[in-house]
């Protein structure tokens, strides 16, 4: 007698997140001179992730209030989220003054990004989402996964190493009203480059003009050029009257990568709005997972509502930024130094945040690692804050190689 077949025989097997994949190949080599430049964690300059001094003392404050770990509200917990309108608006931003403001605390800014997508989808847009090209993989996989119809709009320019605004705005103009424009606030995740100024202003002009629906992605406050620079566009769009959605984490810049804290947050046209909004978030979020965690937001909130930690956290913050930068400038100079050039570097610079996108191809992103145990992504993005002192001169060495031999090769 034949055995039945299983229900859930033709499942296929999942092929795996290439990041986390390239992490488990980095645990596995034996290499002393190894380098970890692939996935997106803030690293120590001794390769630590590190506890932050105000963290750990607001640890200490939450572990020992004495109260029951009941569930929180769906919407999470009140003092968290006025701190974290403060923190992504302004405390004296209007929107945030008029009530007109929604927000909710998620599971890290994956989980703002999914209830927004659900929400999104359920009441009215035009059932597109569009994404910078490139951008980081898991939004597409989020918004398809909520129904969503993904394109790419032009972002990146590989001749020049900036942006290609224009055909940005250009494909903006044909869109139709009510689609989702996903944007990233700062540090552009994988590029590094981000918007002027004058460029966000000119994307905002034509998103209003077409009534589109702009979800702006931050989750790399601080990181780039100072917590209030960084959410500038934010602030801006909602200074604008534009009605949108923020998604913000606490992962890189509180270094609490695993206790997923973030929020979402959605700018309306008045408060009764926001409060109606409100609402059906906290319905998506019940349809989800019910109800927040609630540990790791009790240290952020304690933070936030400290004066004295919050100086600390944003002295601590800077560091990071500022460490950041020295290993950008480090490779720079190296880089041109080993290779005798002046001004092919000058794009590390130009970039923020975590990320560089080196220009490197698959095939030399794979020599990198096979010879020289430097592990990149596939599309040759760079984790800036893998770079350490004593790691910087052989990753250098290792990219220099790596440029030489193609020459060498198409010579």
């Amino acid at each position: 007698m034949s055995k039945p077949s299983s229900l859930f025989d033709r499942v296929p097997a999942y092929a795996g997140d290439p990041i986390l994949s390239l992490m488990q190949l980095f645990q596995a080599d034996a290499r002393p001179h190894k380098a970890s430049l692939g996935i997106g964690l803030y690293f120590d300059d001794a390769g630590r992730i590190p506890v932050l001094d105000c963290v750990r003392q607001a640890t200490a404050a939450v572990a020992g209030e004495e109260r029951p770990s009941s569930y929180l509200p769906m919407e999470g917990l009140p003092a968290y989220r006025q701190a974290v309108q403060a923190l992504v608006f302004g405390a004296g931003h209007e929107a945030v003054l008029s009530g007109r403001i929604a927000t909710l605390q998620s599971p890290g800014g994956s989980g703002a990004l999914k209830v927004g997508a659900d929400f999104l989808r359920q009441h009215g847009t035009a059932g597109q989402v569009w994404v910078s090209d490139p951008t980081w993989d898991n939004h597409v996989a989020l918004f398809e996964g909520a129904g969503f119809e993904v394109g790419r709009y032009p972002y990146y320019d590989e001749a020049t190493g900036g942006i290609r605004v224009q055909a940005m705005i250009d494909t903006f103009r044909c869109l139709p009203a009510g689609t989702v424009v996903l944007l990233h606030a700062s540090c552009h995740n994988p590029t590094g480059v981000d918007l002027t100024h004058a460029d966000w202003q000119a994307v905002i002009d034509v998103v209003a003009e077409r009534g589109l629906v702009p979800f702006v992605d931050m989750a790399y406050q601080g990181f780039g050029d100072g917590l209030d620079e960084d959410a500038w566009a934010v602030r801006t769009l909602a200074s604008q009257g534009i009605e949108f959605l923020v998604a913000n984490s606490f992962s890189k810049n509180f270094s609490l990568y695993g206790e997923r804290v973030g929020g979402l947050s959605v700018v309306c046209a008045s408060q009764d709005a926001a409060q109606r909004v409100l609402g059906q978030l906290q319905a998506a979020v019940r349809r989800n997972y019910s109800s927040p965690p609630a540990y790791g937001a009790r240290i952020v909130e304690h933070v936030l509502c400290s004066p004295q930690l919050l100086a600390l956290w944003q002295q601590e913050l800077g560091a990071m930024r500022e460490r950041m930068l020295q290993m950008r400038r480090g490779l720079h100079s190296a880089l041109n130094s080993r290779l005798g050039t002046q001004g092919a570097f000058d794009f590390l610079l130009r970039q923020r945040g975590m990320f560089s996108y080196t220009g490197l191809n698959p095939a030399q992103v794979e020599r990198l690692r096979e010879v020289h145990g430097v592990y990149l992504v596939a599309s040759g993005r760079l984790c800036v804050s893998g770079l350490r002192t004593d790691n910087l001169q052989h990753v250098a060495a290792a990219i220099a190689d790596v440029l030489e031999r193609e020459a060498a090769e198409t010579a």
